[in-house]
């Protein structure tokens, strides 16, 4: 079955609901310039100190710089660094250098052609590739959490081109998740809107969403 990665963890509680259901990881948000799920360090170190082994957490972070990202990343805790923006091969480089054993998941927002390109170029660095639907080329980057889904055939291409695991996300929810995963055939999917109501992860719409992946 495909792998699950319910993004937007907000507390303990929700961590332990995701865990319930069989999810793969969980994603926890720190700062960004624009999106939901946004969480205090505090609350991310203190999921992440809760969560057992069998479920990743994913520290989901805008930052640019290197140094900025190993000391938010140290003090966080987390199995993953998910990031959210582009990077250079030095950041990259000198993050695997200092955070040995840490994951790297770096997110490609599909636009156009071009993301295929940048898609296969960073692939060469990180553990992972995360598909969504933002556009960090605005005035206010959008970074993730638009809710919007994008071009599938774009996301297709990049999976038959990499050779990483591919996570998918980008207005996922129960109603097309199985459309989704027919057409791209992910590793994984993730989403955070997708289930939830007023903020609030709903038990309802995650048990809806893993009887569709089944």
């Amino acid at each position: 079955m495909t792998r699950v990665k319910i993004c937007c963890i907000q507390s303990i509680a929700e961590a332990e609901l995701a865990l319930q259901y069989g999810a793969y990881a969980i994603g926890l948000v720190s700062e960004m310039p624009s999106g939901p799920g946004v969480i205090s360090k505090e609350k991310i170190r203190e999921i992440a100190q809760w969560t057992p082994s069998e479920l990743k957490t994913v520290l989901l972070t805008a930052h640019q710089d290197a140094d900025q990202l190993i000391e938010q990343h140290q003090f966080c805790g987390t199995d993953v660094i998910q990031l959210v923006d582009s990077q250079t091969e030095t950041t990259y480089l000198k993050l695997r250098r200092r955070l040995k054993g840490t994951e790297l998941m770096q997110v490609v927002h599909i636009i156009n052609e071009d993301s295929i390109k940048e898609a296969i170029r960073v692939s060469e660095y990180v553990n992972y590739i995360l598909l969504d639907s933002g556009n960090p080329n605005l005035t206010v980057k959008e970074l993730g959490g638009t809710g919007r889904t994008h071009n599938w055939e774009l996301s297709k291409r990049i999976v038959d081109e990499v050779n990483v695991p591919v996570f998918l996300a980008g207005g996922l929810n129960p109603n097309n998740v199985a459309q989704a995963i027919s057409k791209v055939q992910p590793f994984a999917v993730d989403l955070c809107s997708g289930l939830r109501t007023e903020g609030k992860l709903m038990e309802k719409e995650v048990r809806k969403f893993m009887d569709q992946l089944k």
